[in-house]
């Protein structure tokens, strides 16, 4: 049976581009695929696939494709004096067509990824993170500092080969230079990462002592580092290509540096307010008067009145934090903390006692909340 021209079998024009020979057979080839058809129509559905197949490898070969264009089967047909054609037996080059959809699953598409021809792959360096712990009054203000993070460089030694003085390395006679190997399974390629040699392409027999052939050593750099004012607890500062180095020539990684913030003596932040425990006599609390305040920026007044209970909470506008990506800064919520005496002499004690018969006596204007309280109280045992 004389066989269907090519481009009829891919459904093409004859002067297609590589790029759509390639995009034809992958629709082909997935409808006509033998693991997709089963049953009465499998036999039909292998004979396309093929079909399909040669079709496709014989115009996806530059050199191929022109001897066919000029001579029609003929010219790659190896019984009959062509340039050399290649039978349709086997699956490689459905493999060949898909590579790059499986390089993503299996790790051939990545940068320097070793498709046949290519060199060793290229890695990008690992992030690292450094965990910095500052004031809240330095988050609120922030501030220029220097941290210390280690940090790799050329070995001296071998000049950064790896290899002992006098010596070279030597092309990976696994992977011959590539960095990956190949593992057919049934009609998949699959690429790997050379074994041998990690994927660098190259073998060193005699390692330097210095570095043990790795080419560089590790040190410890100085790095300058601004805290934006009003920076919080968790964020991140982002010092780019000052991770671990990348490998075969991969770009460096970044640092990452992660901000804790120590426990105050006496504010608590919530985003961007702040928040404290102001403790006052009982004696202020009751007559009223005139209290300082500790802020960030320095001392403000509160103005108590008269009668002030346990818990008042007095707000202080604009005294908080500044947030990064905040226009104004928080606020500042003093929480009033009505201190008890204690440790009273006899004739403070009489003094409290002839102050407590004087409440009585008035009845309860004094003291409302207790009223209130006690009302409630027998409300639950009625």
């Amino acid at each position: 049976m004389a066989k269907r021209d090519y481009y009829e079998v891919l459904g093409l024009a004859k002067g297609a581009s590589e790029e759509e020979i390639k995009k034809a057979y992958r629709k082909l080839a997935m409808k006509h695929h033998p693991d997709r058809n089963q049953g009465d129509k499998s036999k039909e559905a292998e004979e396309k696939f093929k079909e399909g197949k040669e079709a496709y490898e014989m115009l996806s070969d530059a050199k191929k494709r022109a001897a066919y264009d000029q001579f029609g089967h003929a010219g790659v047909d190896p019984n009959m004096g062509g340039r050399g054609g290649q039978g349709a037996e086997g699956f490689g080059g459905f493999a060949d067509a898909f590579g790059d959809i499986f390089g993503d699953i299996f790790g051939q598409g990545g940068q320097g990824g070793g498709r046949r021809g290519g060199g060793p792959q290229v890695y990008r360096g690992s992030d690292l993170s450094y965990a910095m712990e500052i004031s809240l009054e330095e988050a609120a203000a922030g501030k220029d500092t220097q941290i210390r993070i280690p940090s790799w460089e050329d070995c001296v030694t071998c000049t950064g080969t790896g290899a002992k003085p006098g010596t070279s390395a030597k092309t990976c006679p696994t992977c011959n230079g590539v960095g990956n190997v190949h593992m057919r399974q049934g009609f998949f390629s699959v690429q790997q990462t050379c074994p041998h040699c990690q994927g660098t392409g190259k073998v060193i027999p005699e390692p330097c002592v210095t570095c043990s052939g790795q080419g560089r050593v590790k040190k410890t750099k100085v790095l300058e580092v601004k805290i934006p004012g009003g920076i919080n607890e968790g964020m991140r500062i982002r010092s780019a290509g000052n991770g671990e180095p990348g490998t075969n020539g991969g770009p460096a990684g970044d640092l990452y540096i992660e901000i804790r913030i120590k426990q105050h003596e006496i504010f608590e932040r919530d985003g961007d307010d702040l928040h404290c425990h102001v403790p006052i006599p009982l004696t202020s609390a009751a007559l009223g008067g005139s209290i300082e305040v500790p802020t960030l920026g320095g001392k403000a007044e509160i103005d108590i009145p008269e009668g002030t209970q346990h818990g008042k909470t007095f707000r202080l506008r604009g005294k908080g934090i500044k947030g990064i990506r905040a226009s104004y800064p928080g606020d500042l919520y003093c929480h009033i903390a009505v201190e008890t005496p204690v440790k009273l002499t006899e004739h403070q004690r009489k003094l409290l006692k002839e102050l407590d018969e004087s409440f009585k006596k008035g009845g309860e204007k004094h003291s409302p909340n207790s009223k209130s309280w006690t009302d409630r109280v027998k409300n639950i045992f009625k």
